[in-house]
């Protein structure tokens, strides 16, 4: 069964405002890669991004843990039809409140048990949640519902992450990961899946034509409000929330106050570089 951590509307609320979308170079390299799967470009087809994909009018694309739907409105701009998936009715609602394309659409389901017919799906995706599911029952669900010569992409941002600011860059990541790695001690178990660069994921993938890019560096624009907003949207923090709200409260007040008095600013709307490093792990699925 997948591990559900995410479940609360107030938690979902913070999802939706701080998560941020695939990064360009993730993008990049997941639309390369069915560049180079996919095959002859079909008249009509148009370019994106530098890439030529499929305009077929039946082509789906599914992602698997999609929260409140930034990795599924990225996978709208390049394909027809696409269907967001969460455990959570809390997160979806979400991701059907927020603004939309009109080629997607949302459920609610378990990432074991997709509701989708058999060799159904041309690219089964999944953003920074695989990691929470039961890899065993999920990996036989991506073998039964992808198509012959269909794709997955599990993806996930890793926790080596850096902020960039001026000359101060590295006593600002020092504060961050100060705070980041005291949020850690509350993390899940599963958080070790991260921690090794989703090796298990990759091997437990059941396709024979697959691998596993460990290095994609993407910059995230935001503010020193929105790092801190990430803080609090992460699951170890939730768990620290639970168990001493009062502390909880106090690392992010101390986090913000910290930064801004490290940059020398006073608004904690002041842009700041967010650098976080990806590994996904690629498939395609034989005839």
């Amino acid at each position: 069964m997948a591990t559900q951590m995410f479940e609360g509307r107030g938690h979902a609320a913070v999802y939706q405002k701080y998560r941020f979308a695939p990064g360009r170079e993730l993008q990049r390299t997941i639309l390369a890669y069915l560049q180079e799967k996919v095959g002859r470009i079909r008249p009509g087809c148009r370019a994106k991004h530098g890439f030529f994909l499929p305009c077929w009018e039946c082509y789906l694309s599914v992602e698997v843990g999609c929260g409140s739907g930034q990795g599924t409105r990225f996978l709208a701009e390049h394909f027809p039809k696409v269907v967001g998936t969460d455990i959570s009715e809390a997160q979806i609602q979400e991701a059907r409140d927020a603004p939309s394309m009109p080629n997607i659409s949302y459920l609610v389901c378990p990432a074991e048990e997709l509701p989708f017919g058999d060799a159904s799906v041309d690219l089964l995706t999944s953003f920074t949640a695989a990691h929470w599911f039961d890899l065993e029952k999920f990996m036989r669900e991506a073998q039964r519902v992808v198509k012959p010569r269909g794709c997955v992409a599990i993806s996930t941002y890793t926790v080596d992450m850096s902020l960039r600011y001026g000359n101060c860059s590295e006593t600002l990541t020092r504060v961050f990961r100060e705070s980041w790695d005291l949020l850690l001690k509350y993390s899940h178990a599963r958080i070790k899946l991260v921690l090794e660069d989703y090796k298990e994921i990759f091997e437990a993938l059941p396709f024979p034509d697959k691998k596993r890019v460990t290095d994609i560096f993407d910059s995230i624009p935001m503010t020193v409000a929105g790092v801190v907003g990430y803080l609090e949207s992460v699951s170890p923090y939730q768990a620290f929330m639970k168990n001493d709200p009062e502390a909880a409260k106090s690392l992010l007040q101390e986090t913000e106050k910290r930064m801004l008095e490290t940059m020398g600013v006073s608004s904690r709307e002041t842009p700041v570089e967010f650098w976080v490093r990806h590994v996904c792990v690629l498939g395609c699925k034989g005839q």
